[in-house]
């Protein structure tokens, strides 16, 4: 006895799935996957470009601590070398004392040497000769090349001491050169008092009334004379210290030089006797 069917599709007979259904859900499912992948590309897009532009930035921090490191070495490079400009100008600075003081201690040498040459030439000047006129003229160079005098006259007391007559002159005219009385005049006071007298004026100013300056000549600590220098040369504004040196020199050795001489030409010239330096020594 056969069964009988049901009415309806069943087993392979049942109508196939929706191919076009499924297709677009597929492409459905594919454009969103390929969506998903765009917009991961668009990530990765902007991920490389960030990175890129993180590099740059990274390559530009870089160079800039590179640069900030160069010219922090730069800096202290200039802090040493202002330390040792600093050390450099300090010793320049202590050398350039020592040289300054060692230039001014040569030259007060110098000149020490300058005054002492010029005190021998004169002391050598004074004795060089045994003329009263050679002795003269050796105390007219001393005044005029030594001490600078430009006007000057020798006087020499007279026997009674009153009077200063004049035997020597230059730059003035002789009439103008008169016997001058010891007691009542400028010059005379020089003579008594034994010291030179040296005006505080400008020397070149001077004049025969009020000398520049007036040395007095002693022989054998006593004084015969004076020496009265009226004005100096133009250049000559003052007097230094080896003028008053000379000045000593002259009142201590002209009028001995002058008397030695004067006694030397009395004699015609003539040494004394070998027994007039016998027994020296008592």
């Amino acid at each position: 006895m056969t069964k009988d069917r049901k009415s309806g599709p069943t087993g392979s007979d049942a109508p196939g799935p929706d191919l076009r259904s499924e297709r677009d859900q597929f492409l459905k499912k594919f454009s969103g996957g390929a969506k998903l992948s765009e917009e991961f590309l668009r990530e990765v897009e902007q991920l490389q470009e960030r990175l890129r532009h993180l590099e740059a930035e990274n390559a530009g921090l870089r160079a800039k601590v590179e640069a900030d490191e160069a010219i922090r070495e730069l800096l202290a490079k200039i802090d040493r070398l202002e330390t040792e400009k600093r050390e450099l100008l300090s010793r320049y600075h202590r050398v350039e004392e020592v040289n300054s003081e060692f230039t001014a201690r040569v030259q007060e040498v110098e000149s020490e040497f300058a005054n002492l040459a010029n005190l021998f030439v004169a002391s050598n000047q004074l004795h060089s000769s045994l003329s009263p006129r050679g002795v003269t003229r050796r105390i007219k160079e001393v005044l005029a090349q030594l001490v600078g005098a430009e006007r000057y006259c020798m006087y020499l007391a007279n026997q009674d001491n009153t009077e200063l007559v004049p035997i020597a002159y230059e730059g003035v005219a002789g009439s103008a050169l008169t016997p001058v009385k010891i007691a009542d005049s400028e010059l005379g006071q020089a003579l008594l008092k034994g010291a030179a007298s040296v005006s505080d004026h400008d020397p070149t100013a001077g004049t025969v009334q009020r000398p520049a300056a007036i040395i007095p000549l002693s022989v054998d600590e006593k004084t015969v004379g004076v020496i009265a220098i009226f004005s100096t040369l133009a250049q000559k504004k003052r007097f230094d210290t080896v003028d008053f040196e000379l000045f000593k020199l002259l009142g201590q050795h002209a009028a001995a030089a002058l008397v030695s001489a004067s006694l030397f030409a009395h004699t015609d010239r003539k040494l004394p006797g070998l027994e007039a330096f016998l027994d020296l020594s008592v």
